[in-house]
This record gives structure tokens, sequence and C-alpha cells, in this order.
């Protein structure tokens, strides 16, 4: 059976820290030659800075190939939806893609936001699941409606400023930005935070800004196997008391999915969830993250984005060592094992 990595709801803690592990490794040790002769396919549907150059330049430190196609720009555009007619921009099917990047390429990548048109529609997370069902080599999440890819290099983050990171308190706040954006980092931090036993406090302006059912719920049940807590507030100065490690993200009410006037009416009067220094300074002396892009001063401050406790770009950083890894499991090789045994 192929292992995907489409969402780290498939992979146990253990396997998620062998990773974390592996990736460490390859942050003191980038250049590598196991994966001489293998390749991944790249498929952008959207734009991407970090998630492009990490991957592309992981696969070189690895001794392997990448190529980035862009659906609709400088490949055909692609179609996802079983059974159609295909009278519409789309040239192709996922069916016909997957089995000729199959046939090419050893593993393959899709970044593929939402629609932002029905949830009920775009949580069923069609098109990477499209791709896995019809591909023959390993499918890699490079953010659809969860970003699994992020979640890693944000609990390697965590790691190596908490050490331990069970029962600290990790803060998940929404913030303010001008336009709604996508959940998918918010419910991958609360997978990662939560499968690690932490402590996670979801803060949000009011019950329009919770996540998804499935992912609160996760979140929950994870907590609860560890003995951690899971609380939702909506009271910053309670949110921000003691937290060990603070997390900001940007995301739509849910209810007012594809109607994005009437969801900018409903986030207008909550600027205040921007993180400045003086909701920092109620907390453990945590450290404060971001998956990136980030607009200073109105998701954060230029005083936190500039302070010693920020460690966005260490994060961003991790993306490269932790993808690496996971391409490396993917392809068979565990590092881990292998540095053991030295």
């Amino acid at each position: 059976m192929i292992k995907h990595f489409l969402t780290t709801e498939d992979w146990s803690q253990q396997e998620l820290s062998q990773l974390l592990a592996d990736a460490g490794y390859l942050k003191d040790n980038p250049i590598q030659n196991h994966l001489t002769g293998k390749s991944i396919a790249l498929l952008f549907l959207n734009p991407s800075m970090r998630t492009r150059t990490s991957f592309e330049l992981g696969m070189q430190q690895l001794g392997g190939t990448a190529i980035v196609l862009q659906p609709g720009e400088d490949a055909w555009g692609i179609e996802f939806e079983p059974d159609t007619i295909m009278n519409g921009d789309a040239e192709e099917h996922i069916i016909e893609v997957a089995g000729v990047l199959s046939s090419y390429v050893d593993m393959i990548a899709i970044r593929a936001f939402p629609a932002f048109k029905d949830w009920q529609v775009d949580r069923l997370d069609h098109k990477i699941k499209g791709l896995a069902a019809h591909a023959s080599v390993p499918v890699i999440n490079m953010e659809t409606i969860v970003h699994p890819c992020q979640e890693l290099a944000l609990m390697m983050t965590v790691q190596n400023h908490l050490k331990t990171v069970e029962k600290k308190k990790f803060l998940l706040t929404w913030t303010h930005h001008p336009k709604p954006l996508n959940t998918a980092v918010a419910n991958s931090a609360l997978l990662v935070s939560s499968k690690f036993g932490m402590d996670v406090t979801l803060l949000c302006p009011n019950k329009h800004y919770l996540l998804d059912d499935k992912y609160m719920a996760a979140a929950k049940t994870q907590c609860e196997e560890h003995g951690a807590t899971f609380t939702v507030t909506h009271d910053i100065e309670a949110a921000y008391q003691d937290a060990d490690f603070v997390y900001a993200k940007s995301w739509g009410a849910l209810p007012f999915y594809g109607d994005a006037k009437a969801e900018f009416e409903q986030r207008k009067p909550y600027k205040n969830f921007i993180v400045d220094g003086q909701k920092m300074a109620l907390t453990n002396q945590a450290k404060f993250s971001h998956c990136l892009p980030l607009r200073r001063n109105i998701k954060a401050t230029d005083e936190v984005m500039d302070a010693d406790y920020c460690v966005a770009l260490e994060e961003a950083e991790n993306r490269l060592h932790v993808q690496k890894a996971m391409m490396l499991k993917l392809m068979g090789k565990d590092l881990t094992t292998q540095n053991q045994n030295k």
C-alpha cells in the first residue's frame, strides 16, 4: 500500500517524532545523496514562496530532481470532478494527470486551496484525494484545507525552544486581516499541538470563527488522550495568560464562507486581536510564531516581529528540513535508524 502524506491524522505521534528527529539530523547535515536518481513533480494551483523554494532546494540537496508545474499557466488546466463533461477551461482530467506523472516521477506534491464557495464541498478535500486515488506513487500535501508540512515545521520549532512540550500551553490566536483566508494552517496547528500533548487554547473573536467541527473534535480527543486540556475562549487576556507558545493566524468565519463582503463586516470590529507587546507580556516568556506571509501591524506589530522571542523565520527555515525528512521517509529512507546504527 502506498504511503501518502495528505494529513498528519494518518500518522502516529511516534512516526511524526521520527520525522522530526530526521529533520534535526538534516538541519546539521543538509547535503545528502539518498535520493539520487529520484524525482518529484510539484503541482502548484496556487501561489507559493516558502513551499516552492523549500521543496525544490530540499530535493536538490538530497540528490534528486524537482519539476515545478503550474496547471492553467505553464501546464494544462486540470479537471478534478468525477463523471463530468469537460466543456470548461480544463484540458485534462486528474485521472490522466495522476497516471502520466506517476509513470515519470517518484513522488507528486500538490498545492490546491479550497474554492471558497461552499465549505461543505471544500471540506471534503476532493482535489488531493482525487490525485492520491489515481496516483501510483506517494502524494504530498503542500496545502489544501490542512497544511501538514507547516505542522512539522511548527512542531520542530516548538520542540527546539520548549524541549518537553507535553502540558505546555499552546495558544492559537485568530488575528485580523483585510480578507477571509483559508483555515488550513489553523486546522493544522490544532492537530499537531494536540497530537503532541500540549495544553491547547484556541482564541477567536466569537463563535463564528470556530474552526470546523472535525478539527475541533480531533484536538479535543488528542488532548484528552495525553491528559492535556483543550480550551476555547474569546477572552484575549485569559488566553495569553501564562502561554508558553503563541501562534497567530487569520482565517475566515465558516458561517459566511463564500461571502467575503458579509464576512468582512463580521471581522471589522476585531482589529484588537493583533499580537502586540502588551499581550505577549502576559505570557510565560512565550515564543511567538506565524507561518508567513504576515502583514505587519495588522496581524502582529513590528515590536513583536522584531523581538528576540519571534521565531517565525526559524519555523520557515524548518520547512526545508522537515520536508526533506518526509520525502526520505516516503522513499523508504529512515535516517534515525541509520544514525543510531553508526
